[in-house]
C-alpha cells in the first residue's frame, strides 16, 4: 500500500511538472532543461518538447538576443551532458575526421532538424564562423536554419559559458533570458580569475587556449588583454606577452554552478 500510495504521488508530481512546462517559453523550458540534470530529474518531455517545436514557433519565440542566447547556451550544454552521460566512451571521437565525430555529427534535434554541436556553436552562436579559421573567416554559404536562429554579433564572453565535457571547460549555469548578459559577465570574470597565470615581473600572462582558438572574437591579442583588463585580471597599466595553456581533454561531467 505504501508504494502504491508513493507512485500515485509521483505520478502527480510528473503530470503537474509536465502541465508547468506548457506555460514555459522555450529559452525558460531551455532553463529548466539544465535545472532537470543538474537535479537529477526527468528531461525526456523538455526533449521531446525542444524536438517537435516547429521552426516558425521557435523563432516567433525566440525573439530577443537575451532569449537566443540564453537558449542556444542552455541547449549546448545540456545536451553533452545527456549525450554523454548515456555514452561517455563517444567523447573518444571528438577529432575524428571520418566517420562519426562527437562535435560535427548531428545528434540533437531542436524544431525537427537533427543538428550538431558545431551547428550550434560555430552556425547559430557564432554567427557562421568557420570553426578552424580563428574567428577570421565566415561561411560564405548558411544554412537557412542558422540563419534564422543566429543573432547580429559574435560575443567572445560565450566561450566561457559553452561547457563541451572536457575539465578545461567552463562551469554549467542555467542561463536565464532575462539575466543572461549580467550572468555572462560573471561567469568570464570567473573563468579569467580560475584559469589566468599573470607574472608581472616577465611581463607576460598566460591565458585559456580558448582565447588562442577564437582570437578573432576576442579581437586578436590587443582585444584579449583588453579584456583581461575589463575583468580586472592584470593592471590597467599593463602591456604583458600572452601565451596561452594546454587545453585539458579529460571527460568531466556534472560541472554545475548557480550564477
Amino acid at each position: 500500500m505504501k508504494n502504491l500510495f508513493l507512485s500515485i504521488i509521483l505520478g502527480l508530481m510528473a503530470v503537474g511538472n509536465i502541465h508547468a512546462q506548457d506555460s514555459l517559453s522555450y529559452a525558460e523550458l531551455s532553463v529548466q532543461l539544465i535545472e532537470n540534470l543538474r537535479n537529477g530529474q526527468p528531461t525526456e518531455a523538455i526533449v521531446e518538447k525542444l524536438a517537435s517545436v516547429s521552426e516558425k514557433k521557435l523563432k516567433e519565440d525566440l525573439n530577443t538576443e537575451g532569449k537566443q542566447k540564453a537558449f542556444w547556451l542552455n541547449v549546448y550544454n545540456a545536451y553533452v551532458q545527456i549525450i554523454l552521460s548515456e555514452n561517455p566512451d563517444l567523447f573518444k571521437d571528438r577529432d575524428s575526421v571520418f566517420g562519426y565525430n562527437f562535435f560535427s555529427s548531428p545528434q540533437i534535434t531542436i524544431a525537427g532538424k537533427d543538428i550538431s554541436f558545431d551547428d550550434i556553436e560555430h552556425g547559430i552562436i557564432r554567427r557562421s564562423k568557420v570553426k578552424i579559421s580563428g574567428g577570421y573567416a565566415s561561411n560564405p554559404f548558411p544554412g537557412s536554419y542558422e540563419k534564422k536562429f543566429r543573432w547580429d554579433d559574435v560575443d567572445p564572453r560565450i566561450h566561457f559559458a559553452l561547457n563541451c565535457g572536457a575539465k578545461s571547460c567552463p562551469y554549467i549555469a542555467a542561463y536565464d533570458p532575462d539575466r543572461v548578459n549580467e550572468q555572462l559577465d560573471i561567469t568570464t570574470k570567473q573563468y579569467l580569475e580560475r584559469t589566468t597565470d599573470y607574472y608581472p615581473e616577465e611581463n607576460r600572462v598566460v591565458v585559456n587556449k580558448l582565447m588562442s582558438w577564437f582570437r578573432a572574437d576576442f579581437g586578436g591579442k590587443s582585444g584579449a588583454i583588453k579584456m583581461l583588463k575589463e575583468y580586472e585580471i592584470i593592471p590597467q597599466d599593463a602591456d604583458p606577452s600572452l601565451d596561452f595553456k594546454a587545453y585539458d581533454w579529460t571527460l568531466e561531467l556534472g560541472n554545475y554552478k548557480e550564477i
